[in-house]
């Protein structure tokens, strides 16, 4: 409780005890169902054993009587920059590493990018989200644009899916060969270490994702389970890279790591009444 003192406080501005955990930022929207966004986000974290903290950007919530579409509303600039300035105020000497996800427009991105040049980044994982269904053609291509402008230079690691290494590369990507040569693009554009994710899109009996950080190149392949995407599998990923990365892991490390986490959490899916099932976090219990 704010205002009490424990016997174990510390004087504000002091190192941690070793034994406090790792800290890791999430930048993201919310969605509300739980199995994506920023709520999927802190549930890594936290089966990581990473402490977490999160800066809403919007807020994405299905709708059930329009065959569960996606309602998007923005959080307000200002609004943004009051919580990161909290965030980093609070944790400036001990936060390292953050994760961005949905942003939804290019005020946003300003306002993200802005924040992120305070301070100084060990990592900065981008989870590049170029479009959200809620938003009008013309105003997603502005936002993606924004954020290959202005957040990818900033990444140091990058999770792109299909879609997302297929724009930020500017290639079709049909085998694992293309996703190959797609991540060593997307590398040479921003000089982060790219995870570009295969998954189900590629022909084959694996889901099949590749590394790449210009230096250690390496394909992370296990069998498909099932041939329909599953909601909160990209953030989950790229929480999970996050994670790691804030308790030290190499990027590489960070890769493999995550890619067990998620396809444990595919495994163990869970099911309700839209079309997609959600990945549960908790599936490498």
């Amino acid at each position: 409780m704010v205002g009490m003192s424990s016997p174990d406080a510390r004087t504000p501005g002091q190192p941690y005890d070793l034994s406090s955990p790792a800290l890791a930022l999430t930048i993201a929207g919310s969605e509300a169902t739980g199995g994506a966004g920023a709520q999927a986000d802190l549930k890594t974290f936290q089966e990581l054993g990473v402490f977490g903290m999160v800066a809403l950007t919007c807020i994405v919530s299905f709708d059930p009587k329009n065959d569960w579409g996606h309602r998007f509303v923005p959080v307000e600039a200002q609004v943004i920059a009051d919580q990161l300035e909290a965030i980093q105020g609070d944790y400036a000497d001990q936060l390292t590493t953050t994760k961005l996800g949905m942003m939804g427009s290019p005020a946003t991105i300003s306002t993200v990018a802005t924040a992120l040049k305070n301070q100084q980044w060990q990592n900065i994982v981008l989870d590049p989200v170029l479009i959200c269904k809620g938003q009008e053609p013309g105003h997603a291509l502005d936002t993606d644009q924004a954020l290959k402008a202005e957040l990818l230079p900033l990444a140091t690691f990058t999770t792109p899916n299909h879609f997302e290494a297929e724009q930020l590369s500017g290639m079709s990507i049909s085998s694992v060969e293309d996703l190959l040569q797609a991540a060593r693009r997307i590398h040479e554009v921003s000089g982060a270490a790219v995870l570009a994710k295969g998954g189900i899109r590629l022909d084959g009996p694996d889901a099949v994702d590749v590394f790449y950080d210009g230096t250690t190149e390496e394909i992370l392949s296990v069998p498909k389970i099932g041939e329909h995407a599953v909601s909160g599998a990209g953030c989950s990923l790229a929480a999970a890279v996050t994670a790691e990365l804030a308790k030290g892991a190499t990027p590489v490390e960070a890769a493999r790591r995550a890619k067990e986490f998620v396809t444990a959490g595919i495994h163990q899916r869970v099911a309700g009444n839209t079309p997609f099932d959600a990945l549960w976090q908790g599936g490498l219990r």
